[in-house]
């Protein structure tokens, strides 16, 4: 009797999924190769998740939060999971426990979101002076404990400024990953923004302050109290 062996590879393959932390903070070049090597569709949904992160921050806040406290939970979860060649479980475990958790204790939620923000952002002046960039740590950890505490002060504030400044990163990137599809202009975006630094900091800042005087104005303090 023959015996015939398939030369395809096994439907039941295990998939490995490596997930790494960064070697190092992201420079402005590291940050637009990344926008470079964007798919359209990662863009798409960066410009859409942006435009509403602006817009409507403070309305749904407990959504947003909630939704940042999975994708953060499912990126330790599958950095943890990756060790023991099951990324995907501990994506999904990690996601849905940070979710679950954030929801109830939606203030330290909130803090922590702060924390982070002002823990890149202080990094990223850091650098931004020239600075030695191995102590880059130092204007993190300064910029981490700032925003972090001030949620317990202003919390609707945090709130708006948080949301506004994440959804101006969010549509900046995911612009500049569709206009990188237009291979005719990629290179002088490129040329200009490695030239001039302060190019990609004021295309945050202008979207973000247009974010948190919206939400200032459609989002009274009054409103705040109701909830």
């Amino acid at each position: 009797m023959t015996h015939h062996h398939a030369t395809t590879q096994p439907l039941d393959a295990p998939v490995h999924l490596s997930v790494s932390l960064p070697s190092h903070w992201p420079a402005q070049t590291d940050l637009l190769t990344w926008c470079q090597t964007m798919t359209p569709g990662t863009a798409a949904i960066l410009l859409v998740m942006g435009v509403v992160f602006l817009m409507f921050g403070w309305y749904m806040y407990k959504w947003l939060v909630t939704l940042n406290a999975a994708l953060f939970g499912a990126y330790i979860g599958a950095y943890l999971g990756s060790h023991t060649n099951d990324a995907i479980a501990g994506a999904l475990i990690g996601g849905f426990t940070a979710a679950a958790a954030s929801w109830p204790l939606m203030k330290w939620a909130v803090a922590v979101m702060g924390g982070l923000f002002g823990a890149a952002l202080g990094a990223s002046v850091w650098r931004s002076f020239n600075l030695d960039p191995q102590f880059a740590w130092a204007g993190g950890l300064s910029g981490l404990i700032f925003l972090g505490m001030l949620n317990f002060i202003l919390f609707r504030g945090s709130v708006i400024m948080y949301t506004s400044l994440q959804g101006a990163v969010m549509l900046i990137f995911g612009t500049l990953g569709l206009i990188y599809k237009y291979q005719s202009i990629a290179p002088s975006i490129t040329d200009n923004m490695t030239s001039r630094a302060f190019i990609l900091p004021a295309a945050i800042f202008v979207p973000a302050m247009f974010g948190l005087i919206y939400q200032q104005m459609n989002y009274p303090a009054v409103e705040a109290k109701k909830k």
